[in-house]
Parts: structure tokens; sequence; C-alpha cells
């Protein structure tokens, strides 16, 4: 496949897409894609928040560099059944409000404090059990993530946050680009002879961005519409969960047992690529129906969904250990 001409954005389509075409592991149930875009409530997708309790909203340029922050650690969902959660939260919800209390009590901390932060100091921040040897290890690659940070931020942007927004110029493919220049935002994968781009966590800070700034300012992004899902583990879940998506007995029987999946294992890509792929096609499904809803809002609504006791108990999601989700 020659990626060379291709948006950052069009090869993260195009090689979900292929994945998914020759994927022996996932399968997407297509005969039942019109009837489940038809089911789904697409006003959730029309206006998607942030919870204001849990996320440090309306501090200006400060929030800028909250979510800038918050998406650069925004991953680690296979360490999480160890972590150390507050009551009635999730993984995620739980990083993120131990984050926004440490702003409301500090302020933003300089590029240069980012790359100075220590593995003790970043388990303390998130409130984190530093003897847990598991999330031990987490700690230590969020303390990774943020020192790379603060030096990216020193080396083009003057060590500020809002430079490195403004050089996306209102382009949230733009920011991607500048983003995946961190390696822990370039979420790329070998599959047979492809190079399979997903760019999760990258898109992610563009939506959250447009969300938490409501999309004004440097929350304007005049391409967000053409953003892609945000491939993680929940999302493939709940499209699991909902008969979507297909696994074959031996992988189903892996992950409802809590066997980690591999990082970059040709099981672990296809499951990624397929639910990317299912939503490209639910969003294909809805704007022939008359709904012009992007695969950013199919995401919103998916992964709230997945919020819901039903796809937390029945069955596991599967849990692979890595910086990209």
């Amino acid at each position: 496949m020659n990626n060379g001409s291709m948006s950052l954005i069009e090869q993260v389509r195009t090689s979900c897409r292929a994945v998914a075409e020759r994927a022996t592991h996932v399968g997407i149930n297509h005969d039942h894609i019109r009837h489940y875009a038809a089911s789904l409530p697409v006003d959730q997708a029309i206006s998607p928040e942030l919870d204001p309790h849990i996320h440090y909203l309306d501090h200006g340029d400060a929030t800028v560099a909250y979510v800038l922050i918050l998406d650069t650690i925004n991953f680690g969902s296979g360490y999480f059944p160890y972590l150390r959660k507050r009551p009635g939260m999730s993984g995620y919800f739980s990083i993120a409000a131990s984050l926004t209390d440490f702003f409301k009590g500090q302020g933003s901390p300089t590029a240069e404090q980012l790359t100075q932060l220590s593995l003790g100091e970043c388990t303390r921040i998130l409130g984190q059990d530093p003897d847990n040897e598991i999330i031990r290890e987490l700690m230590q690659l969020f303390a990774a993530a943020l020192n790379e940070l603060g030096q990216y931020l020193i080396a083009g942007f003057r060590g500020n946050y809002l430079e490195l927004v403004k050089a996306a110029d209102a382009s949230a493919e733009h920011l991607v680009s500048l983003l995946v220049k961190m390696p822990f935002f370039n979420d790329v994968e070998p599959y047979d002879d492809l190079n399979v781009h997903f760019y999760k966590r990258a898109q992610l800070t563009a939506a959250d961005l447009s969300i938490a700034l409501k999309g004004q300012g440097l929350g304007f992004f005049h391409d967000l519409h053409g953003m892609t899902m945000f491939a993680d583990n929940l999302v493939p879940h709940v499209l699991r969960m909902d008969g979507i998506l297909l696994y074959d007995e031996n992988l189903a029987a892996r992950i409802d047992s809590e066997e980690l999946i591999p990082s970059g294992s040709p099981e672990e890509v296809e499951i990624r690529a397929c639910a990317l792929h299912a939503v490209e096609l639910t969003a294909k499904a809805l704007k022939e129906g008359g709904h012009d809803v992007s695969p950013v809002g199919l995401d919103y609504v998916l992964w709230n969904r997945g919020q819901q006791p039903y796809y937390k108990e029945v069955k596991p999601r599967h849990r692979t250990r890595t910086v990209f989700y």
C-alpha cells in the first residue's frame, strides 16, 4: 500500500479498512450495520460534553494545558484493573479527576517542570500506590510521556502549550501531525505487509480541546468532522456486545478469561482496526439515512455507552498494556 500521497487521517481509514478486509480473528456483522445505526441516540453525538466535575474546564489557557497533559497520559487501560480508583469512577475518570485536583492546587506545570517530573511525583499526583509493581510500571510510562511532552514544548514551541496548538492553524489533522512526532503518540502498528495507522490519542486531543473550549479560539478545528473514531479497547467491546464485531472462538475465550492480548499482535490490531472500520460504516449508514454524524460523534456515543453496568459486568473488554490507549 502506497501511503505517500495520503493525508494522515486517510492513512488511518485506508489501513484499517485493509485490515478489516483480510482479518482472520475479528469480523464485522455487515448485515446488522444499518439497523444498528438507526438504533443509536444520534442526538448525543451532536453535542458531546466533558464532565465539569471531573475535568479542569473554564480556565482559559490553563484548560489547554490540562487537556494536553491529560491526553499525553490517556493510556494504560491494560493496567487499570490494578489502578487505585476513586469511588464510583473508572480508571480514566480517576486519572482525570486527580489531574484536576493538581491543577486546582498547583496550577499548570511549566514545560521545564514536566521534563523533571519523576516516577514518585507522578505516583503521588495521581493518588496511586507506590508499592504496586504493575502500577509503578504505568506511572513510569506516564512520567516518561510527560517528560517527553515538556522536552517537545521546549524544543519547538518556546515551552508554551498554547504555541503548540496555535501551530496547528485550526486544523485537527495538522495538530495530529505535530503530536505524532512524539513517540508515545505515534500510534502505528505492523500487520502483514501493512503499517496500520490509528493515532488514537493524537486525534482525541483535538476533539477534547474542541469540547473543552466549546469550539472557540484554540478549540476551533475546521476539519474535526473528518477525524476517525479513537481506537481503544472500550468501543470495540461495546461493538462486540452489541453484535457488530464478531471474535473467533479462541480470541473470545482469551478475552473472557482476562488474558492479556499482546500489543501489536495480529489479534490486537484486528480488534482496533475492525472497530474503526465498523464505525466508519455506521457513520456512512447514518449519513445515507439523513443524519450527518461523524465517526468522532459516534465514538463519543459508544464510549459513554460502555460506562453502563451492562457493558462492564457481563463480559470483560480486551486488555492490552500499551502506551497508545
